[in-house]
């Protein structure tokens, strides 16, 4: 499904940040299922890019047993990552057992990289010196020492398609970013 009209062109995922949703205890995961259904449904995945319940794995010994357990690390509290707009909040906020957004008044404030490092959340700022048309080189794997052009970046996965020329012909590969160097 395309972007919706009413979402501002030329937001990028790397626009997205964190903000913390409030819920009704015990909501928590069924917040995260509503939102990804409408996420699905409203094709929102460039807007609204991640919904997570923070949680942590503790050890529990009962009768005598040890057995892994799942518990909330801020029961109450889900997180998500997105491009915040008029429509991305309205949708949030509007979701069945959401009580609101955490911040003053009606204004979210996105977590910053220390909150989110704290929460436990698998978050890694990539910074890349190469873009979209540039030149690199392959400096690691199979295809080391390869020239090529970036088609595309995916910051999500930390992969860029890259137009590598093997045979005499232009052949379009997945790499990583550590794999790549800017000529």
């Amino acid at each position: 499904m395309a972007k919706p009209d009413t979402a501002m062109p030329e937001l990028e995922k790397q626009d997205a940040q964190w903000y913390v949703v409030h819920t009704y205890s015990g909501y928590e995961n069924k917040v995260k299922a509503n939102l990804e259904k409408i996420i699905e449904n409203r094709g929102l995945q460039d807007l609204i890019l991640d919904v997570r319940v923070p949680m942590r794995e503790e050890i529990e010994v009962k009768d005598g047993v040890k057995r892994s357990v799942m518990r909330k690390v801020y029961p109450g509290y889900v997180v998500v990552r997105m491009v915040m707009t008029d429509e991305t909040w309205y949708i949030v906020r509007n979701t069945r057992g959401v009580t609101g957004f955490v911040g003053p008044g009606s204004k979210p404030i996105p977590l910053s990289d220390e909150e989110i490092e704290k929460m436990g959340i698998d978050i890694v700022s990539v910074h890349i010196d190469f873009g979209v048309g540039d030149s690199v080189k392959v400096i690691s794997g199979p295809l080391e020492s390869f020239i090529g052009k970036i088609e595309d970046i995916d910051y999500d996965k930390q992969k860029a398609r890259v137009a590598v020329s093997m045979f005499g012909r232009n052949t379009p590969v997945e790499l990583d970013f550590v794999q790549l160097e800017k000529i």
